[in-house]
């Protein structure tokens, strides 16, 4: 096997998370003009007692990407990296890393489809403990599988995300 992307590395939930979500937030704030981003916290970190890889996902969304691509100065003095060799598989995505900080952020058009699903997805596993369980163990069972691969990791997960997204059902049901 091929080792490609990062190590994947589960750990226990976090009761800091929501609070370096929200001060990251204030700061990414400041580097663009008033009212013109909103941020969300996204991805297992989100989820209160849910395992995840030890990672801040923040999605932002703007009326257009022009917004974040003329940012890319003030969020590299920041410790951000953009990433736009992630772009070929998600055009619709401004991707940034904060290695320093362990943190992702996603930059989107606000109420497009990526920012809907995401917020979606997170609202569904927050709702049903059940549903927020069943993830988890699935995401220990693909750590362990793709534990050099995140990429790998990541599509991995993609049919569960998918079924969860397509249910109309009530998210305690799922």
């Amino acid at each position: 096997m091929v080792a490609r992307g990062r190590p994947v590395k589960i750990v226990g939930p976090d009761p800091g998370w929501p609070a370096a979500f929200a001060a990251e937030a204030r700061a990414l704030a400041a580097f663009f003009p008033p009212d013109t981003v909103r941020f969300e916290h996204v991805g297992s970190t989100a989820v209160p007692g849910l395992s995840a890889k030890p990672i801040i996902d923040i999605l932002a969304g703007a009326t257009r990407l022009v917004v974040f691509e003329q940012a890319v100065g003030r969020l590299a003095e920041h410790g951000y990296a953009y990433v736009p060799e992630f772009e070929a598989e998600l055009p619709q995505r401004r991707f940034f890393r904060c290695a320093e900080r362990s943190i992702h952020l996603h930059a989107v058009v606000h109420g497009e489809a990526f920012w809907t699903e995401h917020l979606r997805f997170r609202d569904r596993l927050r709702a049903s403990p059940g549903l927020a369980a069943e993830y988890e163990a699935l995401k220990h069972r693909l750590a362990e599988r793709h534990r050099m691969d995140s990429f790998a990791y990541a599509r991995a997960k993609t049919p569960f995300v998918r079924r969860v997204l397509a249910s109309d059902e009530d998210p305690s049901t799922c």
